[in-house]
């Protein structure tokens, strides 16, 4: 996908009201389903060929799992907490380097999408409305972040990462 902006570049601007959360939660609620339906066709070679120093598909999909247990969850802590900044993602994913998603059956992969986003929106459904209006700051875009809003941006991530494995799936002839 000739031009896209890699994750760390992508800038957001939040001016959406905080209910929007029950939309938001929807669209993290289907990330496995997607992910599911763009990979589980895909002849097993393909699903776990890097591309220079890029991720396999499955890699892709075993990264949205990883993000999820080490990072998204944690910040929902925060949140609950009332830290002032949200704790950083560690930008390397060197989490998703060890993990070695490609050493593992694709259904396991997508599984652990299932199971570890199940819990996020639990939780998510679980909180008050008043609860997506909390603000932390984030600290990579330098600037306040209210939980709908990381929601939104969490969002955003998944729908990154189901490009790349759409590009992939393409540049594969698997489209």
């Amino acid at each position: 996908m000739a031009g896209h902006i890699k994750w760390a570049d992508r800038r957001f601007q939040f001016t959406f009201p905080v209910g929007t959360y029950p939309e938001l939660i929807e669209r993290l609620r289907g990330t496995p389903a997607r992910l599911a339906e763009r990979l589980t066709a895909v002849p097993a070679t393909y699903l776990v060929q890097r591309h220079g120093r890029g991720w396999s598909m499955q890699e892709h999909a075993g990264h949205l799992a990883d993000l999820d247990e080490t990072l998204f969850l944690r910040r929902l802590d925060d949140y609950d907490h009332g830290v002032p900044t949200l704790r950083a993602a560690d930008m390397t994913n060197a989490g998703t380097e060890a993990a070695q998603h490609n050493q593992r059956a694709l259904a396991d992969v997508l599984d652990r999408c299932r199971t570890v986003r199940r819990r996020l929106v639990t939780r998510l459904e679980g909180l008050e409305a008043e609860a997506f209006a909390r603000v932390a700051q984030h600290p990579r875009l330098q600037s306040p972040m209210r939980l709908v809003d990381m929601l939104f941006f969490h969002a955003e991530h998944d729908d990154y990462h189901l490009a790349r494995i759409t590009e992939l799936r393409r540049s594969a002839g698997a489209a």
